[in-house]
Order: structure tokens, then C-alpha cells, then sequence
């Protein structure tokens, strides 16, 4: 007989709360990333703010997740989407204000919620007060060296200063008017720090404590493997250095000084986290310093082994797991990155992060659509139907690992990517940049769906800044809420049966369950995981009662057929 999972009921307000007061809380978390120009648009713009943001929380809140990590909002010319910022005290007024701001990790505070901010320190906008006039006092400017200016090469100075090249493509050098030579890893509007001025490190410990002092919880730090440079800053010798990234050591990512950063910024974290409130909600809502304040290292490194550095017990407190990301949904490769990323944290007692979509790569519903091996950024649209299977099946498999997973907004809703964006609405800077990044980042932001119809599915009442799909309604919040089987409710589903099973959530191992081939079956305590990869029906290796499956199950003779792209979990008590 077939068998029909329907949701569970949402957690309330006070019950995440409790949740969340516990210590290390971040073991087990399950953080929600809102990219807020896509999130919700509270004044008709079309573009996404932090209001829209707060107008949402609830939502947030009944999906059952612990945590929200918002995307840059800070004052910005926004030639990199925010990631390039002029002020990182000041919201930018396409987002709101420091007001909306304080409302919204009030808001959070009330709902159970924790609030992640992200934190850009390897480099600035050129519109930073500090650029403009490093750049405008002229060679020999003490501001100068609180980034990475140098005379060129060449007879007259008219070669970079070294071989580096942009992320983004091209060069990683522009050069100014008088002469001189600026390092950008990323856009030329985003000049890197160089973090051997002490200036640069008084300034982000400043920065720390104000937007600590204003409330969040954590902070996701970008380019955390980068600000600082090999000694010299040496030439690589390679013409084909982008394909390097993320497989080997690179004279200006991942270089072993970032760590000493680190261990000063945890001590003034560590000022915050120690603080005590009193325990569960108040009309203060000082509940959540008792749990803890954290970092989240976005680090591409070539193995996770070296991920783990940053995580150290008087380090960071979580880093991104991008070698989980980047599996092929296949048993044995999936098994080999479990079991490399819990042997790697174990030893420096750090939790293991899951992930499987952000801002930066291809959503996984598409990703899985298409054939193992091209990339995280994806052109192709592939088979839809083939490519949620796997999705669903790929979540279930996340949220049944040990540690902390990562959700990134529209994921619940099955959201493909938008992969026929006209080329003239696109507005990622590695677009427009040959030989860099494939520049297709801009079909993952597409803003998100709420509402069947309407101007923009519920998004604003002015449109969006990116144009939405046709159909886009069918996959909204509303069309999925309360439909048995939907995507929207498989997550609530799933987060909710996290919650409730203590054999879920936190630890550093599994115990790996003997399984057909492509099959990867898991238990941990009385909870078993089973997935199946393959394209064709299986017997479960298990017996119990079936808790939640990412597709229809089969039940005859005693035995369950778990379908082709689907993982079940089990109850075996």
C-alpha cells in the first residue's frame, strides 16, 4: 500500500525559544539564508528590504528553522551586490534603515529566532571614506597602506605588479591615473584591506561590536580564507589560476595568518557570548545571550581537512562544507565527504555544516537536473522533474546528518533556477568579465514567490528586479501551504522531526548500515536514513515505522520499496 506523509505541526514561538536557549546552540542549527533584494519588498520598489524581511519572520518561524543569515545589506554602490561596501555601519536606503534594522532583530528575538549578518572583511568598496582618499592624496598617502597600492612593471609601470587575477575575470590589478596600482581580487570597485596595517584590525573589531551591540547572533564571514597575502605578494606562473581555486593553495587565499585574525576576533565574541540573560523570553528579549554568539567561515579551501583550521576551539565556531555542495548525487561519493568532513571536525570538536544551494551557485533542484561534472553554475535547465526528485531526496539526506545545515530561501519551494534570464537584465559582475566566474549567479536570485498571482507572486507591488518566470505562482508558499506532498511541506515536515528526535541533529559520526550499491543507508541511535541514488526501486534494508519519505513508498509483504531518488527516514524503536 502507499503511504502518505503529511506535516506536522509547526513549533511554536516559545518552543523554538527553548530550543534555541541552549548552549551551542550552532551544533544542531538549522539557518535560513535570506538574500534580502529577493526576500520581500515592503514598499513597492521591486527590490527586496529588510522590512519585507521582517513582515516574513513568521513565516520563518512556522518553517522551523533557528536561525536567519541575511546577505549584505550595508550601505553599498552595489557593484557586487552588496558585497562591495561603502559603510559598514549604515544600512543602505534601498534596504531601510538602522531603525528597520533594529526592528527586525528585535522581531526575530520575539518569534525564537537568531539573527546572522554578513561580514565583508577582505575588501571595500572604492567608495569607502578610506579608498577615496587614499586615492585622492596620491602616492605616499598613509591611507594607502591600509590596502594593497603598488608602482607596475615594465619600463614605465605599465605591467600589474604580479601575475594575480580576478575571480571575476581579467586582471587583479587596476591601475589609477598617477601611476600606481590597486589589488582587487573580485570587481575593481571592491580594492582588498591589507590586514598586516593594524588600523584595518581596529577597525573590524569596532565593527564587531557595534553590530553586536545592536543584537545578531553571529556572523557569516565572506571571503573568510582571504585577507591575507603571501609575503611579497608572489607571481602564481599560471595561465589557468581560476581552475586552481578551491584545489590548491593560493599565495592569497588560505594563507595560514588568517588565523591569528581569528583568534582575536573570538575573544570578542567570546566577551558577548559570555554575557547571561535571564532564562526564556522577556519583555527585554535577552534570551538568546545565553546561548551564545558564533562565526560562519565562507572558506574555499582545497580539502576539508584544511576547512577544519578554521574552526579551532579558539577559532570560528562553523565553516561551510562547499565539498558536500559540490558532490554528484551518488551513494559513494556522497559517503566519502560524510565520513572526510566528521573525521576532520572531530579532532578540533567543531560541528560539521551541511549545504546544498546559496547565492553563489546553481539551486540543487537544478543542479541535480542535469549530468554529474558541470559545475556549480549551470546554463542548462535540464530535466525538472528528475532534478526535485533528487532535490527532496538530497534534503531529507542533509537534515538526517550530524551538525548544522544551511537553507537558502525558494529551496522549500523547490525553486529551480531561472536559467533564460535575458543577457541584458543580468546583473552579476563575473557576467560581464570574460574568463572569470561563469557569471550566471543572477538565476539563484531571482526574488522568490509567495502568492499565486499578482504583479510579482506576492514578492511587492512593483514588480521585482529580476524578472520572475511564467508559472513562477505554482511554486509560491501559498499554492504549496497545506498540500500534502508539496515541497513546502516535506521541509516543515522534516524540520519539525528533527526537532522532536533527540538522536537527531548534534554529533560527530553515523553508523553506516550495509546497503545495495547506490544505496546509502545510515542509523543513528534508534533513527535510520536511507537514500537511494539510483534510477531504480530498492528494498529497504530497515525495518520500523516509517517517519517521512521524500517520495511515495510502497509497503507489501513486510518489506518497503523505496523508489528510485528517494530517502526515507525510519523510526526503528
Amino acid at each position: 500500500m502507499s503511504q502518505q506523509h503529511s506535516a506536522a505541526p509547526a513549533p511554536t514561538a516559545s518552543a523554538v525559544a527553548t530550543v534555541g536557549r541552549r548552549r551551542d546552540w550552532w551544533r544542531d542549527a538549522v539557518i535560513y539564508q535570506v538574500y534580502p533584494r529577493s526576500f520581500a519588498d515592503s514598499n513597492g520598489d521591486g527590490m527586496g528590504d529588510l522590512e519585507g524581511v521582517r513582515t516574513r519572520l513568521p513565516y520563518l518561524r512556522d518553517l522551523g528553522v533557528d536561525a536567519v543569515w541575511l546577505s549584505p545589506f550595508y550601505a553599498s554602490p552595489q557593484a557586487d551586490a552588496g558585497y562591495d561596501v561603502a559603510d559598514y555601519r549604515a544600512v543602505d536606503p534601498m534596504f531601510g534603515t538602522l531603525l528597520d534594522a533594529d526592528a527586525l532583530i528585535r522581531d526575530a528575538h520575539q518569534l525564537g529566532l537568531r539573527i546572522i549578518v554578513d561580514l565583508v572583511p577582505n575588501h571595500s568598496s572604492d567608495q569607502h571614506e578610506w579608498f577615496k582618499r587614499a586615492v585622492a592624496e596620491g602616492p605616499g598617502s598613509p591611507l594607502r597602506d591600509r590596502y594593497h597600492f603598488r608602482p607596475g612593471k615594465g619600463v614605465n609601470g605599465e605591467l600589474p605588479p604580479n601575475d594575480w587575477e580576478s575571480i571575476f575575470g581579467g586582471p587583479a590589478w587596476t591601475r589609477l591615473p598617477d601611476g600606481e596600482w590597486y589589488l582587487h581580487l573580485f570587481a575593481p570597485e571592491q580594492p582588498d584591506f591589507n590586514w598586516e596595517h593594524p588600523a584595518v584590525g581596529d577597525e573590524f573589531r569596532s565593527i564587531l561590536r557595534f553590530w553586536l551591540d545592536m543584537g545578531v547572533d553571529g556572523f557569516r564571514i565572506d571571503v573568510a580564507h582571504g585577507m591575507v597575502k603571501a609575503e611579497g605578494l608572489p607571481d602564481l606562473g599560471s595561465h589557468e589560476q581560476l581552475k586552481l581555486l578551491g584545489n590548491d593553495v593560493m599565495p592569497f587565499f588560505d594563507q595560514d595568518g588568517v588565523h591569528e585574525i581569528y583568534r582575536q576576533w573570538r575573544l570578542v565574541l567570546d566577551e558577548y557570548s559570555d554575557k547571561r540573560g535571564p532564562e526564556g523570553p522577556s519583555s527585554e528579549g535577552r534570551w538568546w545571550e545565553t546561548g551564545g554568539r558564533i562565526f560562519v567561515a565562507e572558506a574555499w579551501t582545497p580539502t576539508v581537512e584544511r576547512t577544519a583550521n578554521y574552526v579551532r576551539p579558539d577559532e570560528l565556531h562553523q565553516a561551510f562544507n562547499f565539498q558536500y555542495l559540490s558532490a554528484a548525487w551518488d551513494a559513494d561519493e556522497l559517503r566519502a565527504v560524510v565520513d572526510r568532513t566528521l573525521e576532520s571536525m572531530r579532532p578540533v570538536g567543531a560541528p560539521a555544516t551541511w549545504v546544498l544551494s546559496n547565492h553563489d551557485v546553481t539551486r540543487h533542484a537544478t543542479r541535480f537536473a542535469n549530468p554529474p561534472g558541470l559545475g556549480t553554475q549551470i546554463r542548462l535547465a535540464g530535466d525538472r522533474e528528475l532534478g526535485l526528485r533528487r532535490a527532496r531526496a538530497a534534503t531529507l539526506l542533509m537534515l538526517a546528518l550530524p551538525g548544522s545545515a544551511y537553507l537558502y530561501q525558494g529551496e522549500e519551494l523547490g525553486l529551480p533556477d531561472v536559467v533564460d534570464l535575458p543577457d541584458e537584465v543580468r546583473q552579476d559582475p563575473a557576467y560581464f568579465r570574460g574568463a572569470g566566474q561563469d557569471g550566471f549567479r543572477d538565476g539563484c536570485r531571482v526574488p522568490i514567490p509567495w502568492t499565486r498571482t499578482g504583479s510579482s507572486y506576492g514578492f511587492g507591488d512593483g514588480g521585482s528586479w529580476l524578472p520572475q518566470p511564467e508559472g513562477w505562482g505554482e511554486l509560491s508558499v501559498a499554492a504549496q501551504t497545506g498540500v500534502p506532498g508539496s515541497t513546502l511541506e516535506l521541509y516543515r515536515t522534516a524540520l519539525a522531526v528533527r526537532r522532536e528526535r533527540p538522536d537527531l541533529g548534534p554529533g560527530d559520526s553515523v553508523e553506516w548500515l550495509k546497503a545495495p550499491e547506490g544505496v546509502l543507508a545510515f542509523r543513528r541511535g534508534e533513527f535510520v536514513c536511507v537514500a537511494n541514488t539510483t534510477g531504480e526501486s530498492v528494498t529497504a534494508p530497515v525495518r520500523g515505522r516509517v517517519l517521512l519519505a521524500s517520495g511515495e513508498v510502497s509497503e507489501a509483504d513486510g518489506e518497503v520499496k523505496v523508489p528510485a531518488d528517494t530517502t526515507v527516514w525510519w523510526a526503528t524503536d
